[in-house]
């Protein structure tokens, strides 16, 4: 994963966790009753309570019951070791299936700690604690999820797929960024710095997808008033790749005498650099090089409609968030992606049956950077010919 400005990743585990990557596990460990969904939904309130579908698990919480149960295992050995004794109004002590239900919902939802507090019968605080502790379990044990391939297998799938988008040989992911909006407070003269080129307050996300929709690698914390580039070029993966340990498999020969090194796609915002192929710029440019682009912007589809699916999942980070506190934040947009990735990994098929989109980033214009490194251009052209059949295979 990239870097996360603000917080310090606590990795105590990592190595372990690595290795155990992507590995599922059925939530065996101290089970809820059977009928504690039966029972839960029961106890909702307000609203929510008046929803046709409310007795389907799957319309308040937008994923399966077997991908929930997977997440309650996450989380589960330090939420209880940790937990006080959260108690609804009534008294009830509310078990790990309540607190990550809770959890769950104000992060899917979006709603307001209020009106999650009415619906599930507890004072704000304890939803803003029981939130804020699910966040913090899941950032640490969930991480395993979020994490650059480390076989030489998994990157191969991951190039074939995405060169059966539409055919770019030996590309290892699509890289995109998006913008969290936020109102923060008119009279701190301090917060210019967020207001992006849209004239919105946003923080920047930044998120190399591969061809599944799952991301690899983010960045995030960054204020949106910087740019694309210079948010690329202030990432971990931007040293990584610099320094040669990422990116940095096999080589694939394209024609006699041309080889290509791995690489990732991405859009005019961002530099063109030799693990960095972005589109042809500028017009009258050649049949082969519109080309080249069209297949460009089909493969970067891949992260554009990733980022959408993560807003559409998870809407606490879709619309405009009323003064959040921006050091929690970037911890808060982690953890939903690595609830994206679970639900890819679980093959969930609620996620499956949603509309896909590649609107995320909606009244945005495309950046453009001029920054073309020579070596890179020439890869890109030959590249290019290839694609279109004009160079000797």
């Amino acid at each position: 994963m990239g870097s996360i400005r603000g917080i310090r990743k606590r990795k105590k585990a990592e190595n372990k966790d690595e290795q155990d990557a992507f590995s599922v596990t059925p939530f065996q460990s101290n089970p809820q009753p059977l009928d504690w969904w039966q029972e839960f939904s029961q106890r909702i309130t307000g609203p929510l309570s008046q929803s046709k579908d409310l007795e389907k698990f799957e319309s308040v919480f937008k994923i399966s019951r077997k991908t929930f149960n997977y997440i309650c295992s996450v989380v589960e050995e330090d939420m209880l070791a940790r937990s006080s004794n959260f108690i609804d109004i009534d008294g009830r002590h509310l078990s790990l299936n309540d607190q990550v239900a809770v959890a769950l919902r104000r992060l899917s939802s979006g709603d307001s700690l209020s009106t999650i507090g009415d619906s599930f019968r507890m004072n704000q605080s304890a939803v803003s604690q029981i939130t804020w502790r699910f966040v913090e379990t899941m950032e640490e044990r969930g991480l395993r999820h979020l994490r650059w391939p480390t076989s030489e297998k998994e990157m191969e799938d991951i190039q074939y797929k995405f060169e059966n988008i539409r055919g770019l040989p030996n590309c290892c992911g699509a890289l995109d960024i998006t913008h969290i909006m936020m109102t923060l407070p008119s009279i701190d003269s301090l917060n210019d710095v967020w207001l992006d080129r849209e004239r919105n307050c946003s923080m920047i996300l930044q998120a190399i997808v591969d061809p599944d929709m799952r991301f690899l690698d983010i960045t995030t914390g960054w204020p949106g008033s910087l740019s694309d580039e210079y948010v690329l070029r202030s990432s971990a993966f931007f040293e990584l790749a610099k320094e040669g340990k990422r990116l940095n498999g096999a080589d694939k020969t394209i024609s006699e005498g041309t080889v290509l090194r791995e690489y990732i796609t991405a859009d005019s915002g961002f530099p063109l650099l030799p693990w960095l192929l972005t589109p042809y710029k500028g017009k009258g440019l050649s049949d082969y090089q519109v080309e080249f682009n069209r297949r460009l912007a089909a493969t970067q589809m891949v992260a554009k409609r990733a980022l959408a699916k993560l807003k559409q999942m998870w809407k606490i980070i879709q619309g405009v968030m009323w003064k959040p506190d921006k050091h929690k934040l970037p911890r808060i947009i982690l953890v939903c992606c690595i609830l994206h990735n679970i639900v890819i990994d679980m093959e969930d098929e609620v996620h499956n049956d949603m509309t896909l989109s590649h609107q995320h980033d909606v009244g945005y214009r495309e950046q453009t950077c001029e920054f073309a490194d020579n070596t890179a251009s020439i890869w890109r052209e030959k590249l290019a010919l290839y694609l279109s059949g004009k160079l000797p295979t």
